[in-house]
Order: structure tokens, then sequence, then C-alpha cells
């Protein structure tokens, strides 16, 4: 079922690849990046500023960090951003001997370890991996062999974690212990058919609900904790990356988009791509969690 929901470009932002947004509850704003571009803007619902931090290299996801500033998956590893000095300090490496790679979309979970995933800069194969930055700094390596690793989500009770791989098109969901980090029982939760889109971030809701971002979709489809599709929200691009919830009461939902690889002719019938989307969808989102480290 498609939503008639008003949909709100907050920023005009013209990304290349947008992705990853994050609510800041430090500062109630909202932390997002371009990927392709290596930029971490921090937007303020309230004034419509955005203000850009240049990493100077790929940046595939962002993480509030504990001690301040932000965490980040940089295309060879993780690394940690001082936002008042500007220095970006490499804390891991994961991909660094593999330059036909770069680290993807991640997340934090309620212990404080940051799980971010790779790819293959061709988008195709399985080149990719998942990994969990622990908050000494060590690194395990969770999945391999994976296509794009993308979204990652758990429930409200924290005992399942869900997890996109684009190019295997669909949602896993995995047992997960949030004491140790280690997860278990892969099966398969959301398939999408290529017709409708491809699955890219994700987050989930108060109520348990998946929201995935289907690129080239140009929609996010909200689907309930057993895998079925409850609705969708259109938007007015195609190149729909990623979700979060923010605001006071975590009951806006900011989308993230994208303007990579459009066509003169494409940007012309899609004038928002790459911009900044905002809705309520009458449901709230649960809290966001920083990395410890």
């Amino acid at each position: 079922m498609d939503t008639a929901q008003e949909i709100e470009m907050v920023l005009n932002a013209h990304a290349e690849t947008g992705e990853g947004p994050v609510w800041d509850f430090r500062d109630q704003s909202l932390a997002w990046i371009d990927v392709t571009q290596g930029l971490i803007h921090r937007f303020d619902p309230d004034t419509g500023h955005d203000e850009v931090f240049n990493a100077g290299e790929h940046v595939g996801a962002l993480a509030l960090r504990m001690a301040g500033g932000y965490a980040l998956a940089v295309r060879g590893g993780f690394a940690a951003l001082d936002t008042d000095s500007g220095v970006l300090e490499v804390v891991a490496d994961t991909e660094v001997a593999v330059p036909s790679n770069r680290m993807n979309d991640g997340k934090c979970d309620s212990a404080g370890r940051f799980w971010a995933g790779s790819m293959a800069y061709a988008e195709s194969g399985r080149e990719g991996s998942l990994y969990r930055l622990g908050r000494d700094h060590s690194v395990t390596t969770i999945l391999t062999r994976l296509g794009i690793s993308n979204g990652l989500g758990w429930s409200p009770d924290d005992r399942v974690m869900y997890h996109i791989d684009s190019l295997a098109g669909g949602v896993d969901a995995y047992d997960f212990n949030p004491e140790t980090g280690q997860i278990a029982k892969r099966r398969r939760l959301v398939d999408v058919a290529r017709d409708d889109g491809i699955p890219d971030g994700m987050t989930v809701d108060a109520d348990g609900c998946l929201w995935v971002a289907l690129w080239d979709g140009g929609c996010v489809r909200r689907y309930r904790p057993n895998g079925t599709f409850e609705r969708a929200i259109r938007l007015p691009v195609r190149q729909v990356s990623c979700c979060t919830f923010g605001g006071p009461d975590l009951g806006d939902l900011y989308i993230t988009t994208a303007a990579r690889g459009l066509s003169a002719l494409d940007l012309q019938k899609q004038p928002g791509a790459g911009g900044l989307f905002r809705c309520r969808p009458g449901v709230s989102g649960l809290a966001t969690h920083p990395y410890d480290g």
C-alpha cells in the first residue's frame, strides 16, 4: 500500500551520494554524509543551517562518539573525527590492503560497538564483509562474501539484528546477543523484487517495524517484524538511500537521497535528487546509540 504522505525537502543539498543519517540527541541536529564526496554534514532543523566537514576521503558510515565528535567508517577502515579541531584519526584498518573495496553503511549497537560493512567499488561480486569495532578498537569480522553490505538495525528488545546485502535483494535477520555482540541463525526476512528497487539503508521504529530505503525504487517501505509489507512512502526522486527517525519526539523520518550518475534529463525530471527529505509517518523511532570507544 502506498501511503499519501506529506514529504518535505528540508535541504536541497544536491548530494552526490547522500547517506547514513543519524539523529544527534546531543544538540538536536541531524548528521549525515555524502559518501563519494567525503563530506560529513550536520543539519540544524530549527535554523536550516547545514555545517559541512570534509573528511578528505570516501566516508561510508557515521556514528556519534561518546567522547565527542563522530566515529566513521572511511574507505580503508574505522576512524574518529574531532569536529572541534577537524582532525581525523584512523583507529582500525579493514580494507587498506584491498584498494578495490571501500567501507559502507554502519550503525552502533546498544553496547556502544560500531558495526560497518564493506563493498567493491565495482558494485559486483562477493568481496564485501561485515565488521564489528569494539570499544577497545579491536575489529572482529562477522560476515564475509557479501555483495554490498548495507543497512543495519536491531529489534526494540535487542534480541534480533537485521542486515541488508543489497546485491542479495533483501533483509536477513539474526539472533543477537547484546552482551557479547554475537549473531546466529541467519534467515531471510524480506525479499525485494529487482523491479521494485534495491534495498539500501534501514532503520527500525519503536514498534519493531523496519523502514527500508529502496535505491532506484523511489520510496521507503515499512515491513512488520514478521517481514510482511505494510506500506510505502513515495518520494519525488528515484535514488533513495537511507532513513532515520529524529526530532524531539523521534517522530520525524529523515530520508537521504542521491544524484550520483543521473543525466541532465534525469535531473530535470528529479530536481530534488540529492536532497534531504522529511515526513511524519505517525510512529516514532528508537534512540541513537553512540560509539563508546
